[in-house]
């Protein structure tokens, strides 16, 4: 065999690795939420059980202490200088609080997308698999600041775990995050942020990851449990100077399903600003989200 094809298999090698190590991930996830500790909270918190009203407004905090599963689902098109290309991607989302003592919360959130894109780039045909695992961590304290805010600070890790060469930046990547809200009269007004710098390569030739994410938010809370949402999710790439700024409106409504409290949300998306190989236009968002009180 060629020394391109040893190349490419243990390219190929790599990525396998990578997609176990993603599933072992999500399943030890999943194991977390349904281990003894967890039944025990959950146990608890149909003791004393928040109201809709209440979970309705924890949703808008990022750091709320709520154990939440969403899978999200977002729809890109005019993709590339053609404007040719589109991506359907879902992203599962859990968010897990971890109590470390009476003062303080240890928020546990993970973005593992699953996509489906065509045309991505001129000629580049269709991809489908799961793109690199975002793992947030942040530590949070239980309680609001006298003057209301609610913050959270700690690391971002950049998984690569990329099951095609279009899905992943072939990179680790790591760096600082942060989170700062307040709620007041329905009212959530916020900034989430993180930034990302590569440290170690899987893909030969992967370029390297220099990334400001940047996400301000405002939300709007019923009385009935209707959540209105603005939000922007910039990223400027330090190494390319691009920038990309997509505008999302969403509307939200929490309901029961039997005892289970769960969230449908559906929105438009439109890219203020994008980079010429990037989406642009309009495109859609939606998604439904299981809750779990976790105290």
């Amino acid at each position: 065999m060629s020394a391109g094809g040893d190349k490419e298999r243990d390219g190929e090698q790599v990525r396998a690795k990578q997609l176990r190590f993603a599933s072992f991930a999500v399943i030890a996830l999943s194991v977390a939420c349904m281990s003894p500790t967890a039944a025990a909270q959950q146990s608890s918190a149909a003791q004393q059980a928040p109201s809709e009203a209440e979970l309705a407004k924890k949703l808008s905090n990022p750091v709320a202490d709520l154990i939440s599963v969403p899978f999200q689902f977002n729809y890109n098109t005019r993709i590339n200088p053609r404007n040719s290309g589109e991506s359907y991607t879902v992203n599962f989302q859990p968010v897990i609080p971890i109590h470390l003592n009476h003062d303080w919360n240890l928020i546990s959130r993970t973005i593992l997308p699953l996509t489906s894109q065509t045309q991505v780039l001129p000629g580049s045909g269709t991809q489908r698999g799961t793109g690199d695992t975002l793992q947030s961590l942040f530590l949070s304290p239980a309680q609001p600041t006298a003057d209301g805010l609610i913050w959270g600070l700690g690391p971002a890790v950049s998984l690569p775990t990329g099951s095609e060469r279009l899905l992943t930046s072939g990179q680790w990547s790591a760096g600082p995050t942060g989170v700062a809200l307040v709620q007041k009269h329905g009212w959530t007004v916020g900034v989430l942020a993180n930034h990302i710098w590569s440290f170690a390569q899987t893909v030969s030739n992967a370029a390297p990851v220099n990334q400001t994410y940047v996400q301000p938010f405002i939300a709007y809370t019923t009385h009935d449990y209707w959540t209105f949402t603005l939000n922007t999710e910039s990223t400027y790439n330090w190494q390319t100077s691009k920038l990309s700024v997509p505008i999302n409106f969403m509307v939200s409504k929490l309901v029961k399903i039997g005892e289970l409290p769960v969230s449908f949300q559906v929105g438009a998306r439109y890219y203020a600003l994008s980079p010429e190989s990037g989406a642009k236009g309009w495109g859609a968002r939606a998604a439904i989200t299981f809750l779990l009180p976790a105290k």
